[in-house]
């Protein structure tokens, strides 16, 4: 495990089917709950960079859901420049702004599950950490194979790469 919070790092770390990552954010507790809470702002950061996210569905309730997809606008990323991928979050728990659980999946531009990528039981913690607040996540897999599936497909760099966008917002926010 290694942790840099002067250089913004991730902390990340696995216990069997769990992937922790944590990531502390200069900015009040209330204004990063939002970020995650509100598509007007999700649009704006969520995604690695050279990304845009279309969000087609967003309840934020128990049972609701949220529906995006994001596509590859940077033609210096190569290969992925025009690709689109999309996901689903189903709203399990919501404790403003403290807490929320979702189950995430993979999906087709329409919602429907793809076959063969995993889904994933995510927890995201909000805490006030030194001045600034930490979030926690929590993503818990069926099987460690799964959770390898989607760690060799990038998810730890691609997760960095957004909460990076997501300082860029929360600066603007404050």
């Amino acid at each position: 495990m290694s942790v840099n919070y002067g250089t913004k790092s991730l902390k990340t770390a696995v216990e069997g089917k769990v992937l922790m990552i944590e990531r502390v954010f200069n900015a009040p507790k209330d204004i990063v709950f939002k970020a995650f809470s509100q598509p007007e702002h999700l649009s704006r950061w969520w995604g690695p960079k050279g990304w845009e996210t279309d969000i087609r569905q967003f309840d934020f309730q128990p049972g609701g859901v949220w529906l995006y997809c994001m596509k590859c606008v940077d033609k210096n990323q190569g290969d992925f420049y025009g690709q689109e991928s999309c996901g689903k979050a189903v709203y399990q728990e919501i404790v403003a702004p403290e807490k929320v659980v979702y189950k995430d999946f993979f999906t087709d531009g329409e919602g429907n599950e793809m076959e063969g990528m995993p889904g994933m039981l995510v927890t995201l913690e909000f805490t006030e950490y030194e001045g600034a607040t930490k979030v926690i996540t929590r993503s818990e897999f069926v099987t460690e194979e799964a959770l390898k599936q989607v760690k060799d497909m990038g998810v730890v760099e691609g997760f960095s790469s957004q909460m990076e966008r997501l300082d860029d917002l929360l600066e603007q926010l404050q």
